[in-house]
């Protein structure tokens, strides 16, 4: 789900006694290595977890010192060195209304500390997709019952949004400067909607799609400076998020 907030510097907000004992069971995926690992072992986990008498998943990315993220995540979204992503599924029909507050209570529970990002989403966190181009990971969790096109006729002032929600998480081993991590979501966003076409799908996602996007922190060069989609690095982010989304949509278009 979108809405940037301001992260909270001091780590999530402490957890309400009523969620605090959380039952998780961590399993070893295929997802972003941390930087400046030999062999490149993979730090990306997915988590299950029993809540409110419903068995959900959620990932978990790990991504250690001088990393920055630039996103539109509910929770720690705008662009700053951030410790953690989360990307967790809830249930169907979600009827909490403080999901920035909800993701920091799950953050709390895997034991995640300092600034992080976290996204969220009804469609099944465990069925995640991913591609991998010139260095560039993509991982994406694709549920599309709630699709439409961006520029739709106005609806009700207030009306609740079902979080369906594509969301993109991408990491790369360069830095990018502030305009290239700005222009990274954009391409990702331009080759999510070119996927969810080639998929043959009449929507450009749902009103609920959020991107993250990791990278190191820049030095005294201030990082690279382009990630448009004729980029070195914007055109692998463009190739990953397209492949990885496209997998996941040709089954969302086969149960529509």
């Amino acid at each position: 789900m979108g809405g940037a907030r301001q992260p909270r510097e001091d780590g999530p907000p402490p957890v309400p006694p009523s969620h605090q004992g959380c039952a998780i069971r961590s399993v070893r995926v295929q997802l972003p290595a941390r930087r400046g690992e030999p062999g490149g072992e993979p730090r990306g986990e997915l988590r299950d977890r029993h809540e409110d008498g419903h068995h959900l998943h959620h990932l978990v990315w790990r991504l250690g010192p001088s990393v920055r993220v630039c996103s539109s995540a509910v929770l720690g979204g705008g662009i700053g060195p951030r410790a953690w992503i989360l990307n967790a599924q809830v249930p169907g029909g979600y009827p909490r209304l403080d999901p920035d507050r909800h993701l920091a209570e799950i953050a709390a529970a895997e034991g995640l500390t300092g600034p992080g990002a976290g996204l969220m989403t009804a469609a099944d966190v465990a069925a995640y997709t991913t591609a991998h181009d010139g260095g560039v990971t993509a991982t994406v969790t694709t549920g599309l019952g709630v699709r439409g096109w961006a520029a739709a006729p106005d609806v009700a002032a207030g009306a609740p949004h079902r979080p369906g929600t594509v969301n993109i998480v991408l990491t790369l081993p360069a830095a990018l400067s502030d305009a290239a991590l700005i222009n990274a979501v954009s391409t990702a966003t331009e080759a999510k909607v070119q996927a969810l076409l080639d998929a043959g799908l009449d929507c450009s996602g749902t009103p609920t799609d959020a991107v993250c996007v990791a990278a190191p922190e820049p030095g005294p060069d201030g990082g690279e400076p382009f990630a448009g989609p004729r980029s070195t690095w914007g055109a692998r982010i463009a190739r990953a998020v397209h492949t990885a989304v496209l997998a996941g949509a040709r089954p969302a278009r086969d149960l529509s």
